[in-house]
């Protein structure tokens, strides 16, 4: 079988699909993957991959502008080359926007795993985890899983546990890599770190003068030389490093090629990080991690996935904030995390090969690892896992993959705590969750039987009531969220609508099994 993979997106994101690419493999077939040209580099960074497209996006929506017939005839022959040179059976869409569904129609013939479109245009899922991927990218903090398993049941993998070990680097890269740091290096030098000054956005970047402040103490205390990571555009950053750093470093920022860098990173002792592309491939290369998680980063969904690394985030009640907000705090998340916490965590990590459990002053720290399951979850090492909020998504975590898998819904394990408080809000919206569904059973049992108008509004009226119920609850919206996204699915007929509220009582059931609340399913026996 020749399997394609279309991923559209940007480094880091295209890094967290290896897993893809490796279950992939293992199952036998050629794979091939479908990028956007300027990142066709990072695409080679991947394993398992055996041949890639790269698409001119860019220049291609320029052909749009200015001649769109020349344009189309351009997709097409993108595609028929594709088609004659790799004859895809299956195509995976792991990107939720219109062109790439619109891509992955042509190229698979007809719908594909992940992100799809019909035969009348619409976008279609091809299973509730692609609509859960689709949600919670655009909704920070909703969702308890990593990116990658999300990647991998997206695309209807996921049975085997992930591989995400990276293309291995050639031996002589590597020496490559350690002659030029060993030549910039002052006599003396026991190894280097790497720090990654830079990120996305200015409100998601550890400040400056903190990392200078690591850099002084790593060198003083273990001579170990930090070495400047980043691209071109923050070259000022590292300027603002060594001018404020009384410490000796190697400035590779905008200096190295890809796979330059990748040979660079698999040599550092630790990578020091913002939320970037670089973190995962550190992740993926098994160099260890210790990154920070600012302003809409958060390391449940987007952290490192390898195990033992260490995700940092402020312990801020308004951390994550959502997308398209401004801070009403002036960016106190970036301070947060003091130099000092930061220095303990690396220090202990340097001595021991483990990051410590304590010792995180204003800060929540979490150690990845492998779950049983095969999914990548994170521990608690600052002492929050008891918190509303961790416990929360470990809730999400215990009923939400069976229900994404369209399995019935069984909680498992003991009663999660919550404070007094929470549980008491947990378990009123819940309740009212269990009364407005069965209630929309109902109504749902007599349309089948009378679809009169007026039954017709009342069911609107009471689904809209669930939405809304959901929508305006933190702790609900990826619930209402599905909920909007799965009933308004097209193709979904009055039976598909029984169904989903049928499984999503189920669901609510499950959750108040596991904050003490009894059967809310009304004994139903609903799956």
């Amino acid at each position: 079988m020749n399997t394609l993979v279309i991923n559209l997106t940007r480094f880091g994101d295209l890094l967290q699909c290896q897993p893809v690419f490796a279950e992939l493999a293992a199952s036998g077939g050629r794979t091939g993957l479908v990028c956007l040209e300027n990142f066709a580099g990072a695409a080679g960074l991947l394993r398992d991959v055996g041949q890639i497209f790269p698409l001119g996006g860019a220049s291609l929506l320029h052909a749009v502008d200015t001649d769109w017939k020349k344009a189309l005839s351009r997709f097409r022959e993108f595609i028929d080359g594709i088609k004659q040179e790799f004859s895809p059976t299956r195509v995976i869409n792991l990107t939720p926007s219109v062109s790439a569904r619109v891509l992955s129609r042509h190229l698979a013939g007809g719908e594909a795993a992940g992100f799809a479109l019909d035969a009348e245009g619409f976008g279609r899922d091809s299973s509730p985890w692609a609509a859960f991927l689709e949600i919670s990218a655009a909704n920070r903090g909703l969702s308890p899983f990593n990116i990658v398993d999300l990647f991998r049941r997206a695309a209807g993998l996921g049975h085997m546990p992930a591989a995400f070990d990276l293309r291995a680097i050639p031996p002589g890269q590597r020496t490559l890599a350690g002659e030029r740091l060993a030549q910039a290096a002052p006599e003396g030098t026991r190894g280097f770190v790497g720090f990654q000054l830079g990120a996305s956005e200015e409100g998601r970047r550890w400040p400056v003068e903190y990392f200078a402040r690591l850099g002084e103490a790593v060198w003083g205390r273990a001579a170990i030389v930090p070495v400047l990571l980043g691209a071109g555009s923050e070259r000022g950053l590292a300027r603002r490093y060594v001018a404020a750093c009384r410490a000796p470093a190697v400035d590779l920022t905008g200096g190295t090629t890809l796979d330059e860098l990748a040979a660079v990173v698999s040599s550092l002792r630790v990578l020091v990080t913002n939320d970037t592309g670089t973190m995962h491939l550190a992740a993926g290369l098994g160099t260890p991690v210790m990154a920070f998680f600012l302003a809409t980063a958060q390391p449940f969904d987007t952290g490192p996935y390898r195990a033992g690394s260490l995700s940092l985030e402020p312990d801020m009640a308004c951390h994550p904030c959502p997308f398209g907000t401004t801070c009403p705090h002036d960016r106190a998340c970036r301070r947060a995390i003091t130099p000092e916490t930061a220095q303990t965590a690396l220090f202990s990590y340097l001595e021991t090969g483990c990051f410590p459990s304590g010792g995180y002053a204003a800060a929540r720290a979490w150690e990845s690892f492998a779950e049983a399951d095969g999914f990548m979850a994170l521990r608690s090492l600052s002492g929050h896992e008891t918190e509303d909020r961790t416990a929360w998504l470990t809730l999400l975590r215990r009923i939400f993959r069976q229900f994404l898998d369209d399995e019935l819904v069984t909680p498992s394990g003991p009663p999660i705590g919550f404070s007094p408080e929470a549980a008491r809000d947990i378990r009123s919206v819940l309740a009212d969750s269990a009364g407005l569904l069965r209630l929309l059973q109902g109504q749902a049992e007599a349309l089948a039987h009378a679809p009169h108008s007026n039954r017709k509004d009342k069911f609107l009226g009471v689904w809209r009531r669930v939405h809304g119920l959901w929508s305006g609850d933190p702790r609900f919206r990826a619930m209402g969220y599905l909920w909007m996204h799965l009933s308004q699915a097209p193709g979904v007929d009055l039976d598909g609508l029984k169904r989903i509220i049928g499984r999503y009582l189920g669901l609510v059931d499950a959750a108040g099994r596991l904050v003490g609340q009894g059967d809310l399913a009304g004994g139903t026996g609903i799956e």
